[in-house]
């Protein structure tokens, strides 16, 4: 019979993947150590082991938990049942303002996951692809069309770039909040799709 948790232990567990997330962001997986972790999260490295077996566990549980709430995220905005304009735009929106939330993690997640075991890597990343399917199946609602000429995922992509990589230049303190940011993506993306032109689908080999 497994013992029971203490009082308070999934507090203290996300408090230290909460700074583990920010060391991994300020100086790299490869750079931090387990002592820092413990002297970040102000408990011994004996307690630190108690949570995590070691630095990679961190680092996976990091991943796993942004990755898996940015899929939550989709789920939630797709439970809306919302026509495919209203709903891309919710997309952008929910996404932009979970990034401004958890930015340390979100560098973690596109920076530090080289780190981990192929398979752990790819089972992330099966879940991202998840989230970007999402994305572009709503995107082909709005132009069906794009699905058949193959640029539904580019466009999808290319949709992630503006948002994926604020946390390299938006401050949290500057003149553009996030709310206003996600309005500037959906008008830009928005203001530009309808003036994409259908190439002629790829042959295949």
């Amino acid at each position: 019979m497994a013992r029971p948790r203490a009082p308070g232990f999934e507090a203290q567990r996300e408090d230290i993947l909460a700074a583990s997330a920010r060391l991994f962001a300020e100086q790299g997986f490869s750079a931090t150590s387990m002592n820092q972790v413990a002297e970040a999260c102000g408990v011994s490295k004996p307690t630190l082991y108690h949570y995590f077996k070691d630095k990679q566990q961190l680092l996976a549980q990091i991943c796993d938990a942004h990755v898996h709430g940015l899929l939550a995220l989709v789920r939630e905005v797709q439970a809306q049942a919302l026509a495919p304009e209203p709903e891309l735009r919710a997309l952008i929106e929910r996404f932009t303002q979970a990034y401004a939330d958890a930015q340390d993690q979100h560098r973690v997640l596109t920076s530090e996951i080289r780190f981990l075991p192929d398979d752990e890597r790819e089972r992330l990343l099966a879940v991202e692809r998840e989230v970007v399917t999402a994305f572009a199946d709503t995107l082909c609602r709005l132009r069906p069309e794009l699905r058949e000429a193959r640029l539904h995922k580019p466009l999808t992509m290319l949709l992630f770039g503006m948002i994926n990589w604020t946390f390299t230049w938006l401050r949290p303190d500057g003149e553009l909040s996030h709310e206003a940011l996600a309005s500037l993506v959906g008008q830009l993306f928005f203001g530009g799709l309808g003036a994409v032109q259908l190439r002629e689908p790829a042959l295949s080999t």
